[in-house]
């Protein structure tokens, strides 16, 4: 039998985002302003009169007593600026509504209320409180994703945030190696691969490489485990033609900090390895995993960065536009008089952007239609556009590790902004061309699947 598919009435309701009652429930709202020690509350009538003002604190006591004060007053709704953490989840799990105001929008409000426009907790929380009852229009309630997606947030999350040390920590290390022991440098492929740390365990400094030869180079190399293509006597003749490093007192001393830096590099390794597989055991498990496994060049860490940033929750992205624009893939329209500007979209998810974007300019080497879109250029566009693995684009930001470079997405066809030259926006109309299509591909395909 084929699988059900769900009529369009059927996946308006279902996946259609929630709204706020035109009343709130009990007639208050509050707003909450979160802290490290203790968070400022503010309750609000229909009227917008303060009705009560209160400090919680931080601690498991504090977050209960914050709970029944509020079903105490009435308040079944609750503004807040952050999506996460244990206040947010404490509120959630007492069955309150959360609205999210970002920071960014609450600076803005603050104007509403006052001129002076100075940040103080008390009055920021009856500002979330006044904008929960003004605009709620506007607002959404907090979706949350289920249990599974959130452990494996965490875990991606986790594992990029160690891979970024790791990328910090092997260029440290170069660097360090290139003053007190410059041989060592490009012996091996890799700075952070098994083999190389392990010779830079047993051979931290120069006089201690000055006692291998040929022979005991290539004894060394079989004792562990390691078959490379190049000959061993290669190996040490780029060893000796290399630049002479410290020795004497001065070789000794360095090479402590040459045994610490590898230590702290091999231990990143071993954990990202770790999270690496756990990853790839929770991403097994999920329910979705099927619809980001299934997508060009995902594999497991792409396809599961993909579905932990894009979420579970099906009535946050009613259409396949909705998520490419948190996303930040999509182009923005400025259209100030008679000018039309299409522009960088920095409104967005950051970690759901570099999760697409990594996926989008990998996903030409299994998708012949994305290849062809690459290497096409636009009727905008005569140049051919920098691959993803080199150089960025001018405009174009860098995450920080290897291989996450975050193009600018500006659609092709339209008046490039006046803040850059013609010449730089062919090559960011190329690739707003390639970042665009390729993500449409994908996930206008995955929404299409979920809402199904």
């Amino acid at each position: 039998m084929p699988p059900h598919r769900a009529s369009s009435e059927e996946a308006v309701t279902e996946y259609s985002p929630e709204t706020l009652p035109a009343v709130p429930p009990g007639g208050v709202r509050c707003g909450i302003d979160r802290a490290d020690d203790d968070h400022a509350v503010c309750v609000v009538d229909l009227a917008g009169k303060v009705v009560q003002r209160f400090i919680a604190g931080h601690t498991g006591e504090g977050l209960a007593a914050l709970v029944r004060r509020l079903r105490r007053a009435g308040a079944g709704e609750v503004a807040i600026e952050r999506p996460d953490g244990k206040v947010v989840d404490t509120l959630l799990e007492a069955g309150l509504t959360v609205v999210v105001i970002s920071p960014g929008q609450l600076k803005n409000l603050r104007g509403r209320y006052g001129s002076a426009g100075n940040k103080d907790d008390r009055f920021d929380a009856f500002v979330l409180a006044g904008t929960l009852r003004t605009d709620r229009a506007r607002l959404r309630p907090l979706l949350p994703d289920s249990p599974a997606t959130v452990t494996l947030r965490q875990a991606c999350r986790a594992r990029k945030d160690l891979a970024g040390h790791r990328v910090a920590v092997c260029n440290q290390l170069r660097a360090r190696l290139k003053i007190a022991f410059p041989g060592a440098v490009g012996l091996f492929r890799d700075l952070d691969s098994p083999i190389s740390l392990a010779f830079l365990a047993r051979f931290d400094c120069q006089d201690r490489a000055d006692r291998l030869s040929p022979r005991r180079l290539a004894a060394w190399l079989k004792s562990q485990g390691y078959s490379g293509r190049k000959d061993p006597a290669e190996r040490h003749a780029r060893l000796a033609a290399a630049p002479r490093g410290a020795t004497g007192d001065d070789g000794a001393a360095k090479a402590h900090i040459t045994r610490a830096l590898p230590a702290v590099l091999a231990s990143l390794v071993a954990q990202v390895k770790a999270l690496q597989a756990q990853i790839a055991g929770q991403l097994a498990l999920h329910a979705d995993a099927h619809i980001f496994t299934s997508l060009p060049k995902a594999g497991t860490v792409r396809a599961a960065r993909l579905l932990a940033e894009t979420g579970d929750c099906r009535a946050r992205f009613p259409t396949p536009e909705a998520l490419i624009c948190l996303a930040g893939v999509a182009p923005s329209t400025r259209k100030p008089g008679k000018v039309t500007h299409v522009d960088f979209r920095w409104a967005a998810g950051k970690q759901l952007r570099d999760a697409v974007c990594d996926f989008a300019g990998d996903s030409r080497h299994a998708s012949p239609w994305a290849a062809q879109l690459y290497t096409t250029p636009s009727p905008a566009a005569k140049t051919t556009p920098t691959p993803p693995g080199s150089s960025p684009a001018p405009g174009s930001t860098s995450s920080g590790t290897a291989g996450n470079t975050t193009p600018l997405t500006t659609q092709p066809g339209t008046k490039p902004s006046s803040a850059s030259s013609p010449k730089k926006n062919r090559r960011r109309l190329d690739t707003g061309l390639l970042m665009t299509g390729s993500v449409r591909t994908g996930l206008t395909e995955m929404v299409g699947t979920q809402t199904g």
